[in-house]
């Protein structure tokens, strides 16, 4: 199935996109670790399912100094040993945030999270979900692809 992009949102919404490119400058600088913000947005984007984001996030976590097994290991973090507590904390709290309509989020997995995580950081990391499922849904919608390019095989 090859799918051809529906429209370009940027151009579409310009203001609109303004403000939400500046959402995404006040994330990037808010403090919390690059490393982390990565494998939230790419747990965010595996979960809704937008191949466009996963590519570009898997592509970021990897240039940003990522290990390959660890970004293939994203999508089975709970029973894999390569993530720290807090990555850990942050990854169950993408998957509740973005499935929010199917049970919210518990007040079990609130008070784990603030073990890892200041109230104001688990108040940045939850505008980051917020972020990354908005542009899971503007990619999904109108078709965004990202560029196909097949690596070569890993040597071995």
């Amino acid at each position: 199935m090859h799918m051809q992009p529906r429209l370009n949102f940027f151009a579409e919404a310009p203001e609109q996109m303004k403000a939400v490119m500046g959402l995404k400058q006040a994330i990037d600088e808010c403090g919390l670790e690059r490393s982390l913000i990565h494998l939230v947005n790419l747990r965010a984007s595996q979960i809704n399912g937008c191949s466009y984001c996963v590519d570009m996030h898997s592509r970021e976590a990897r240039e940003d100094g990522d290990t390959e097994q660890r970004v293939f290991l994203v999508s089975a973090w709970k029973e894999s040993p390569l993530f720290s507590a807090r990555e850990r904390a942050a990854l169950a709290w993408v998957e509740r945030v973005t499935l929010v309509a199917d049970g919210g989020v518990p007040d079990v997995l609130y008070e784990q999270a603030l073990q890892h995580f200041s109230k104001s950081e688990l108040s940045r990391l939850t505008v980051a979900i917020g972020l990354i499922n908005t542009f899971n849904r503007l990619c999904i919608a109108f078709h965004s692809i990202h560029e196909v390019r097949e690596a070569a095989p890993m040597a071995g």
